[in-house]
């Protein structure tokens, strides 16, 4: 589905991605992990053409995308949550939604009834404006916005930062459902092991910029977790 090779990418002098490799696999659920600052985000923004690389190679469903634009990755099938949420606080709940519909073709320039029926607490909210939704409800908002594109790569950025308990479970209910039930394939970002092992099948450890253990969640051992994932 998605493959990243020998990516590198620097902030100025600052060398933040080293020939990275990553492999996510179709209908995978695939989880990026490591500390803070190791170049998740980084990487995620490389993917979705918001940072250029140095050199490597992006590949999607067969594709070379290293040079495309961010505006035609969502044409092409990936879904993009980032960190934060970033919806328009101005915008009602409905406006929010409206703005993947461009990307699609123009008989089929609507919103998927299924994305109420994963988020039913939208549909009572889409006059309202994003700003005044509580931080999990712009969560919601955020990934339903992704899926208006129908993407076939969702990829999601720390969905549950900053997120009440119960709307983390729900989130985490939801992507299993998307990834399992409607086979679409996941990368996600997560620094919650309990939550990161509920959703994934494949992890991916970042550590300063490069990958250096990838495989199996079930196989994710306590020495990997303890050297690179405990704070």
């Amino acid at each position: 589905m998605l493959r990243v090779e020998q990516i590198n990418q620097f902030y100025g002098q600052s060398h933040i991605l080293w020939d990275l490799d990553l492999h996510v696999e179709p209908g995978q659920c695939t989880v990026l992990m490591g500390r803070n600052g190791v170049g998740k985000t980084t990487l995620l923004k490389c993917i979705m053409g918001q940072l250029g690389l140095s050199s490597g190679t992006i590949i999607f469903q067969g594709e070379d995308i290293t040079l495309l634009n961010t505006e035609s990755r969502p044409r092409m099938g990936i879904g993009y949550v980032p960190q934060g949420r970033q919806i328009f606080p101005l915008l009602t709940v409905e406006e929010n939604l409206q703005i993947g519909l461009p990307v699609l073709p123009r008989g089929e320039r609507n919103i998927a009834e299924y994305i109420f029926d994963l988020f039913p607490v939208l549909k009572d909210m889409l006059g309202r404006r994003g700003g005044d939704l509580s931080g999990g409800q712009q969560q919601q908002l955020a990934i339903a916005r992704a899926l208006v594109v129908r993407p076939k790569l969702l990829i999601l950025d720390e969905p549950t930062e900053g997120i009440q308990p119960n709307i983390v479970q729900e989130i985490g209910d939801i992507i299993v459902q998307l990834n399992q039930q409607l086979d679409l394939t996941v990368l996600l970002v997560e620094q919650k092991l309990a939550f990161a092992r509920k959703v994934g099948h494949q992890f991916c450890i970042l550590d300063r910029g490069c990958a250096i253990a990838q495989g199996s969640l079930k196989d994710l051992d306590d020495s990997l977790i303890k050297q690179y994932l405990t704070v």
